[in-house]
């Protein structure tokens, strides 16, 4: 059983609260989220983020594939972290934990994602050459877009 790790960290010149109130709308995920992956939140945005929330929404990350994906938010700690988990989608484990901390001129942002792909070696197969360059493709372009409405550090 394979299990992968993505990393990634960035600083933004904003306070903990106008990230924290960003990033713990749900529905801030699809202006963070490139176009062409059709995401689309079909319930469970409706309210601030809470431990048990349960989200539902449709992307479409490969192939023009709709893919209907289910999360819970498990654990939040105000102004300091989330974590969200996949009960249902593409992945056999997603546990993603966004870590929001205070730095001198505004905040570091840090995302650390667990996941393991389905279909066994197959799927070990598929990972560089689909499912990783995808997950950076998509990180890259949140990264970019925080930057476009925050401002870069």
């Amino acid at each position: 059983m394979k299990i992968y790790t993505l990393h990634k960290k960035q600083n933004l010149p904003i306070s903990v609260n106008t990230a924290w109130d960003f990033l713990s709308d749900p529905k801030n995920l699809k202006v963070i989220t490139p176009d062409y992956m059709g995401f689309n939140i079909l319930s469970g945005a409706d309210r601030p983020m809470f431990a048990g929330q349960i989200i539902q929404y449709i992307v479409t990350p490969v192939f023009g594939i709709n893919t209907k994906w289910v999360t819970e938010i498990t654990h939040v700690i105000d102004k300091h972290y989330f974590v969200d988990e996949q009960r249902f989608g593409p992945y056999q484990l997603w546990h993603h934990k966004h870590f929001i901390k205070e730095i001198e001129g505004g905040v570091e942002m840090e995302d650390i994602i667990d996941y393991k792909i389905p279909f066994g070696l197959l799927g070990q197969l598929a990972h560089p050459i689909l499912v990783k360059p995808k997950l950076e493709e998509i990180f890259n372009y949140r990264k970019e877009k925080l930057e476009k409405l925050f401002g870069s550090y």
